[in-house]
């Protein structure tokens, strides 16, 4: 008996030494990091670092935590962030985020509210902490800016994995239910208010190729840049109308995309005439427009839907035999 309780003592002490260890570590680390930020030229200000959860746990909590990046502009700042590790498993990590926060641009400040914003993150076991899985969960999400916009969001689930199939790649998947976009872009989207304000569902599958890994570096140099996009479901109820999607975008170095996107529109009629009271297209020519759907969706069998094709190439984007306009570049800033 003698022996085992010296045993257990040996072993009680072993893991208290470990842990006080990886606690100072974990504390050290985040310090020196804010440290090398500023020596950056960030802004990178802090109240207080501490953690706490012996035995099992490290859970370190910043206090007054203000991170702005110069060269992008973008700024966040948290009256409390919080870090939690389970002892032997430091690679995978919960950071849990305040109800309030603020992200800043150089054009304004967003208050971020919410009732739940909470995310699981594995890395794989390397110092440039590379991204090996992802999920973050909303709950009741408002942002209002200080530009007199405001969007909300009842539920969110984002979740990513690495897919070694692409080049730094990462299979996405996204869904919302009752999100509300501000009201400016409900008025561009849908000046005649045709449609309820918010959208029932949105839904994402997609993989993703990108020109760096999403690692430390990420954050503290330049954000992965997208190549390669392979849309396995994108799916979005707004009202009547239903859009799927489906298809593979290559992108370039200026972030201009060409490929093809299998696009399947329902109540199309209804889509149009929001797209005119918009303004995305010329009443002079809307006829012409009209029966160039209608024969896209005469060919589908459903006059009330539309199965084509979208596609991207030379820095335009078409629809069927119909050009649209100018492709979007896609850049992360």
């Amino acid at each position: 008996m003698r022996r085992i309780l010296v045993a257990i003592a040996l072993l009680a002490a072993v893991w208290g030494g470990y842990w006080f260890i990886g606690a100072t570590a974990a504390e050290t680390g985040i310090r020196a990091w804010l440290e090398a930020r500023r020596a950056e030229g960030w802004q990178a200000d802090y109240g207080q670092v501490t953690t706490r959860g012996f035995p099992g746990r490290f859970d370190t909590a910043i206090t007054d935590l203000v991170l702005a990046d110069p060269h992008s502009g973008l700024a966040w700042s948290a009256p409390l962030f919080q870090i939690l590790t389970r002892a032997y498993r430091p690679n995978h990590i919960i950071a849990a985020w305040p109800h309030r926060q603020t992200l800043a641009t150089p054009y304004e400040k967003i208050a971020l509210t919410s009732a739940t914003m909470r995310g699981s993150i594995r890395f794989l076991p390397d110092s440039a902490l590379t991204l090996d899985a992802l999920r973050l969960d909303l709950a009741d999400f408002k942002a209002t800016s200080s530009a007199g916009w405001s969007a909300q969001l009842a539920t969110g689930f984002l979740a990513t994995r690495r897919n070694d199939a692409l080049d730094n790649g990462q299979d996405l998947h996204f869904e919302a239910t009752g999100a509300r976009p501000p009201l400016r872009v409900l008025a561009l989207l849908d000046p005649a208010r045709l449609l309820p304000d918010r959208f029932q569902t949105l839904r994402v599958d997609l993989s993703a190729g990108f020109d760096a890994p999403w690692d430390r570096y990420a954050i503290e140099k330049r954000r992965p840049q997208l190549r390669a996009v392979d849309i396995g479901d994108l799916r979005a109820t707004w009202g009547e109308l239903d859009l799927q999607a489906a298809g593979k975008l290559s992108v370039d170095a200026a972030g201009i995309p060409s490929g093809k996107i299998a696009l399947r529109a329902t109540n199309w009629r209804h889509m149009l005439q929001v797209a005119l009271d918009a303004g995305w297209v010329d009443r002079d020519v809307s006829r012409t427009v009209e029966r160039a759907l209608e024969l896209l969706a005469g060919m589908s069998g459903n006059p009330d839907t539309i199965d084509t094709t979208v596609h991207f190439a030379g820095g335009w984007v078409s629809i069927g035999p119909i050009p649209i306009g100018r492709a979007p570049r896609l850049h992360l800033r």
